[in-house]
């Protein structure tokens, strides 16, 4: 008798996972014990084993799929064993009702597909990943299409990414134009035979006829896949001269823009006029005659009577579609602002020893370590005396966090994103710095990996290196705190009752009123205070 194993919760927040890993496939024997699977839950890659016996009949969530919690994962049974009523809903606990020919005729009048025709859904390429964008199609209803060939451009919220064909054929259909977004999982295009109708598909797939046996939706279009690019979102939005977008590969992006390689005027030797690693490679710069600047005489006073001013002109404005990441951003801001009580606290830090020690660490061969890192390596070892700003609200329960993981707000052309350090209270500030500048390269140039940006217990923002002296932030949830960090600033100040030039910046602490009282907040600071202001406290 055929068992339905479902999505586990192998965590108590766990709500989804994701498949990492299939290590059984359709077809093969399972022993109760068996690793069927490893699952990505929003705390730990986890394996999963089998509670049962018997073959893997169906896998009902594909590797880099997510997947809800009690969702069909896979159905294990005996060889051979039909489970074509359990795939149309039907649980084996439930007896299959009787009925009439007439009955059996109009349930089972589903739309049959055609030999080599693939339905293509819209992929889930991130795992916060609710909906799409595509950004460009590469090919044209009536191209063929070639297995590996970029079908097109699709916007996400973490990046824009090339997505593959996984087929070959040609395209017989695209169900999501250039610019307009779509759900995970709805229709994106039809590979198959030259001249194959799909108009029966299409409208199958619509009104949801087609069963996930039946409609050969491309299981590799939910696992990610594709390739991120290698720019940011200004980057990707590049346009030409002529106003068409750039298409160039990942490769010869990254070449370009490490050799100060405007794309505009590279010609594109690759597919449909792609720019390829050669075509970067060989580029020779033009000669380029650059405009005489033109030299405005600042006009005579005239001691004429001013004529009187008429407005003239023609209003106008741009409607720029949001991307997914700033969609995200903005949801999950709005959230904490208007659900978390926040209040703030000021403090203002003499840097003088900060400037001292920083300058000797750095004329250490091979090692550079900044402000920033100074401010992480002191709030981490903060956190470890006051655990309480170290937690987060869950309702009817407060999360004590015994590990310290320090977020560090990272800004890009979309928005803000924010890199995790994992364990920040073991790292030296050499590992800070090196670990910093690594994840913030790959945040600006969208080649982050999901698991970089969770499981943050604090997060730190600075606005310094702009010169903004003292700001507020909006607490990064589920966190319980965030410190705002301005600019060191030169300025007079009172040491030992005489007036002398000294060197202070603000750190301002946002604080979510439910877990962290306005003492405890206070005390944080005064701590993270004692280690900037002698920093060989935070190296005993």
């Amino acid at each position: 008798m055929a068992i339905i194993v479902n999505m586990p919760r192998l965590s108590d927040t766990m709500e989804e996972g994701v498949v990492a890993k299939w290590l059984k496939k359709v077809g093969d024997k399972v022993e109760e014990g068996d690793i069927l699977a490893e699952i990505e839950t929003d705390k730990a890659t986890m394996e999963f084993e089998s509670f049962n016996e018997g073959t893997l009949l169906h896998i009902g969530v594909q590797e880099g799929e997510t997947s809800p919690v009690d969702v069909l994962l896979a159905i294990i049974g005996d060889e051979g064993e039909d489970i074509s009523g359990i795939l149309n809903g039907v649980t084996p606990e439930e007896p299959s009702k009787e009925v009439s020919p007439e009955e059996t005729v109009s349930e089972t009048t589903t739309t049959s597909i055609p030999d080599g025709v693939n339905v293509i859904a819209m992929p889930r390429l991130s795992d916060t990943m609710e909906e799409g964008t595509v950004a460009s199609w590469l090919k044209n209803v009536g191209d063929n299409v070639e297995e590996g060939d970029i079908l097109a451009e699709i916007e996400t919220d973490k990046a824009t990414m090339e997505f593959e064909s996984f087929y070959e054929g040609v395209l017989l259909y695209v169900g999501i134009a250039e610019g307009e977004s779509a759900k995970v999982d709805s229709l994106l295009s039809i590979i198959g035979p030259k001249g194959t109708d799909v108009s029966s598909i299409v409208a199958a797939h619509k009104e949801g006829n087609l069963t996930s046996n039946d409609s050969k939706i491309d299981p590799k279009a939910t696992t990610v896949e594709a390739t991120e690019t290698l720019e940011n979102t200004h980057e990707t939005s590049t346009t030409t001269n002529t106003g068409g977008r750039i298409f160039a590969s990942p490769l010869a992006k990254k070449i370009a823009k490490d050799k100060g390689i405007n794309l505009s005027e590279v010609k594109g030797t690759g597919e449909n006029g792609r720019i390829v690693k050669r075509d970067v490679e060989n580029y020779t710069p033009s000669s380029i005659p650059s405009e005489t600047p033109t030299t405005v005489s600042k006009p005579e006073p005239s001691s004429a009577p001013l004529a009187t001013y008429t407005p003239a002109g023609e209003e106008s404005f741009e409607d720029v579609t949001n991307s997914q990441m700033r969609k995200v951003i903005a949801k999950r801001l709005g959230e904490s602002k208007f659900t978390a009580p926040h209040y703030y606290l000021t403090i203002e830090l003499d840097m003088d020893n900060a400037i001292a020690s920083r300058k000797t660490i750095n004329s250490l061969p091979e090692t550079k370590v900044s402000f920033n890192d100074m401010v992480v390596k002191a709030c981490a070892m903060a956190l470890k005396k006051h655990t309480k700003v170290n937690t987060s609200w869950n309702g009817d329960t407060t999360r004590y966090n015994n590990h310290i993981h320090v977020g560090v707000a990272v800004a890009v052309d979309d928005g803000l994103l924010v890199p995790v350090l994992k364990f920040t209270d073991q790292m030296s500030l050499t590992q800070i710095g090196g670990n910093v500048r690594d994840l913030a390269g790959k945040a600006r140039n969208k080649k982050i990996a999901p698991n970089e940006m969770e499981g943050s217990t604090f997060t730190i923002s600075n606005l310094g290196m702009f010169g903004i002296q003292e700001f507020t932030s909006i607490i990064n949830q589920p966190n319980s705190a965030i410190l705002s960090v301005g600019a060191i600033e030169q300025k007079p100040v009172v040491k030992d009752g005489q007036i002398v030039v000294g060197n202070t910046m603000k750190v301002t602490l946002a604080c979510d009123h439910r877990t962290v009282d306005g003492a405890t907040g206070a005390q944080f600071l005064q701590t993270v205070r004692a280690y900037i202001e002698n920093p060989v406290t935070m190296l005993a």
